[in-house]
């Protein structure tokens, strides 16, 4: 696949859309604490102190400038509750863009790569994938929370890439906050995959605007190099093409198992987001 603007804006928009419907969710269960302020095309996301739903996302690709009276406002409340602002900016964005977060005083802190795959009408994983790990969809709460303490276990063991990058890490009071979220999302979906019985690994996808976007994928550390990432991907393409999806994307830190893994599945690279921040 190829990406130019115009397809990075769909995905943009799509990833806020999932990150704003959740940040949403914990508004409705914890109450203060949490905003979703309008940035241009994108917007700034609380989810409390500490949640990886911080940032502004899906903003920058609006042309040659960014709405610095919608920063000052997001800054300001990313500052009245004590933490800094993260920007998440697709590098297709105008340069001038970058110039002025620059000048506002951001850094630049990381990259994350957006890889993408068409999908047919019908996917179709292949035997061995299926054969690696039993993969289910998560309906009851007892499975929900055992797949959040799959994801959590998951996640406090992350892989090392050779440059040491792998993504970011939470503590597990603030993943369980986080994972919880996805409580009565329109569009999420859970999985968990066992090998013999027992439980693996688990991950999640979100479906909207004809954009499969799988996430929060994680294998305890003694079921790794086993095929569960390849079971639960194959699952999650099966699904996402089966409810009309035509694209699936994920996310992944750059050169990690989890980009080799989708690489391996069909997965091409579409573009870089930059991360940016700003000190409180």
């Amino acid at each position: 696949m190829f990406a130019d603007v115009t397809l990075a804006r769909r995905i943009e928009r799509a990833e806020a859309a999932m990150s704003t419907a959740m940040v949403a969710a914990l508004g409705r269960r914890a109450g203060g604490g949490v905003f979703v302020e309008p940035v241009g095309e994108g917007y700034a996301i609380c989810g409390g102190p500490g949640s990886p739903f911080n940032k502004i996302i899906g903003s920058g690709l609006e042309g040659e400038s960014i709405d610095e009276a919608a920063l000052d406002r997001a800054e300001r409340m990313f500052q009245e509750r004590g933490a800094g602002t993260r920007a998440e900016v697709c590098v297709l964005a105008n340069p001038l863009v970058f110039d002025t977060f620059h000048r506002r005083g951001y850094r630049f802190e990381t990259v994350e790569h957006v890889l993408g795959m068409a999908l047919p009408p019908a996917f179709a994983a292949d035997a061995r994938e299926r054969q690696a790990a039993v993969v289910s969809a998560v309906k009851s709460d007892d499975a929900v929370r055992v797949w959040m303490d799959v994801l959590v276990g998951g996640f406090a063991a992350p892989d090392v890439t050779a440059t040491g990058v792998t993504g970011e890490s939470f503590p597990e009071d603030i993943l369980r906050d986080a994972f919880s979220a996805y409580d009565g999302v329109e569009g999420f979906h859970r999985y968990l995959a066992r090998i013999g019985g027992d439980v693996a690994g688990g991950a999640g996808m979100y479906v909207g605007q004809g954009i499969g976007i799988l996430c929060g994928a994680a294998t305890l550390p003694t079921f790794r190099s086993r095929g569960v990432q390849g079971a639960l991907l194959s699952r999650r393409l099966e699904d996402a093409a089966a409810g009309g999806c035509d694209l699936a994307v994920v996310t992944t830190a750059p050169g990690s198992r989890s980009q080799q893994n989708a690489h391996r599945h069909g997965f091409s690279l579409l573009y870089a987001r930059a991360v940016l921040t700003r000190q409180a």
